[in-house]
């Protein structure tokens, strides 16, 4: 847990430590990742971090072969696509991010429901490079 802001800098210095947090409001017990300061469920302003296991299930995906310039750079393209997921966490809370380790050429291959585990993946260009949320099958 952190004494941070709950806020989207927050998050990403959290993730790029390792930690998948979210934040949980202590009046409905609503989760959400990336958290909110902001309870959109019950309105409430009283918001709590908490740490996620970092494990879920597939709810869909889809699979993209044009992508932005810095996928590119990491080799996705019309011959090397690369996947966007929703996932739902163990926790509750759904997140959509890219899944690795899964043959994106050959879509069918991919099974909704398969259970998934979320990695530190990277984000931009080198000098610009974020950490990102990225799953792979568990």
């Amino acid at each position: 847990m952190t004494d941070h802001a709950i806020n989207d800098h927050t998050f990403a210095m959290l993730l790029q430590q390792g930690k998948l947090q979210g934040s949980k409001c202590t009046a409905c017990d609503a989760v959400f990742v990336p958290p909110r300061s902001l309870c959109p469920n019950c309105h409430q302003a009283d918001m709590r971090w908490v740490l996620m296991a970092g494990t879920g299930r597939l709810l869909a995906f889809t699979c993209i072969s044009i992508g932005p310039p810095w996928m590119v750079a990491q080799g996705y393209d019309r011959d090397h696509p690369y996947c966007s997921a929703a996932v739902e966490l163990d926790e509750g809370p759904r997140v959509v991010a890219r899944i690795e380790g899964v043959d994106a050429e050959h879509p069918e291959s991919i099974q909704l429901g398969m259970r998934l585990v979320a990695q530190l993946g990277e984000r931009g260009e080198s000098d610009d490079a974020s950490a990102s949320l990225v799953f792979t099958p568990a």
